[in-house]
């Protein structure tokens, strides 16, 4: 599946629509780390990788911007641990 994500930097957010309805990732930004908050996926559209797209593409913008991760949300917290190539961003 192809997701066109957009990232708000001002709302500190990473967003996608699939069908119509709203997928975000949020985080927060403090002394070079990125707090992964929350992600939400309306369970109609759940189960189709969209939660760990979003979470791709706001470890890519922390990778980019050597930025560290702490995963405070659960879903992003196990993703990550799936993922060891992005080990090397972990708070």
């Amino acid at each position: 599946m192809h997701l066109e994500i957009h990232h708000d930097r001002a709302a500190q957010r990473f967003e996608t629509r699939v069908e119509g309805m709203h997928c975000v990732l949020d985080y927060r930004l403090a002394a070079g780390v990125m707090t992964i908050t929350h992600t939400m996926v309306p369970p109609p559209v759940g189960g189709r990788g969209v939660a760990g797209e979003l979470v791709r593409s706001a470890l890519e913008f922390a990778r980019d911007e050597g930025l560290l991760v702490q995963a405070a949300c659960s879903y992003a917290a196990a993703w990550m641990e799936r993922h060891p190539d992005y080990a090397e961003l972990r708070a």
